[in-house]
């Protein structure tokens, strides 16, 4: 917890968001307007599959805390970096970046498995739609999010331990946020073994949830060419177009960003591909989930009919 000539380490300095000064303000006001459409986006669906009976299922639930994932994400980084710009400083205090960094790991890792979890749900309503209530029970529901919670919160607790209670030889953070790799490397001692440790989870994270979803759709995949009807196969794949347009976004971000040598990119490149998948991603995906579902069109115009007429599509 010392600084670099045995200094108590009292908060960090991270890097712009860009490294051309003259790109910082219109930046910071392009991240607060995609900040708000994610708040309304991820509250709008929260509020609307807790509310509407009809969207009290399976697929809805795991929308939901995929919503409150998203939301969240967005949360522990956006406001921070935005009230230091317009505060004109670029500083963290030592106990809100560990805050930050526990926070950030539990969502993101918890966000894979969640997206592994309604790849399965899309397997069982389209491979086993008769049992489809049954196997996808509420208390199966609940195991399938509860357990990703306790593993990112066990993940997280572990680095963010590990690298608080190590000394520090830098305050000075390449990086807007704090990334658990790039404050590990800022450590005088154990820094690579720590971020080793943690590239070792992430590859097992990454990997494991993308065969699940892998599976799911081949299997699913399988079941839609064996369908004889032209209509049953595109209803089949209407199903499932939202949740598969979300995963190769996110995962095609992901790997971006670790899969390719480190050397190829460049730091702005580096934080753009963070953005993406901790702002842009959580905003796009309750539009994704939304535009073209008639059953969330039709919850939105069951809550707020008394109050907007908002139902221009179709009856419901």
């Amino acid at each position: 917890m010392g600084g670099h000539n045995g200094t108590v380490l009292a908060a960090l300095i991270l890097s712009t968001i860009s490294s051309l000064p003259e790109l910082q303000l219109p930046l910071s006001v392009i991240f607060l307007i995609i900040y708000l459409v994610t708040l309304v986006g991820n509250l709008s669906t929260i509020i609307l599959t807790t509310l509407d009976a009809h969207l009290h299922t399976a697929m809805y639930f795991f929308l939901r805390h995929l919503a409150y994932i998203n939301l969240s994400d967005a949360t522990v980084i956006y406001p921070k970096m935005l009230v230091n710009f317009f505060m004109g400083q670029n500083t963290i205090s030592y106990h809100a970046c560990a805050v930050q960094m526990v926070s950030f790991i539990v969502f993101i890792v918890t966000e894979m498995f969640i997206l592994s979890a309604m790849a399965y749900d899309r397997y069982v309503a389209i491979c086993n739609p008769l049992l489809y209530n049954v196997i996808m029970s509420q208390t199966r529901c609940q195991v399938l999010v509860g357990i990703p919670y306790l593993y990112s919160t066990f993940q997280a607790l572990l680095f963010t331990s590990k690298i608080f209670t190590s000394t520090f030889c830098t305050s000075r953070l390449t990086h807007f946020y704090c990334d658990n790799i790039l404050v590990s490397l800022m450590l005088c001692s154990n820094g690579r073994e720590i971020a080793s440790l943690i590239n070792h989870f992430a590859i097992f994270n990454l990997t494991s949830s993308l065969l699940v979803v892998l599976f799911s759709y081949l299997m699913i995949l399988i079941a839609i060419c064996r369908m004889r009807s032209a209509e049953g196969r595109k209803k089949a794949f209407s199903t499932c177009v939202s949740h598969l347009t979300v995963v190769v976004v996110f995962y095609g971000t992901l790997f971006f960003m670790y899969v390719q040598p480190k050397s190829a990119q460049s730091s702005d490149i580096d934080k753009l591909s963070s953005v993406f998948y901790t702002l842009v991603i959580p905003m796009l995906n309750p539009l994704i989930y939304s535009v073209r579902n008639k059953e969330v069109k039709n919850a939105f115009c069951r809550i707020f009919r008394k109050k907007f007429k908002v139902c221009s599509w179709g009856s419901l």
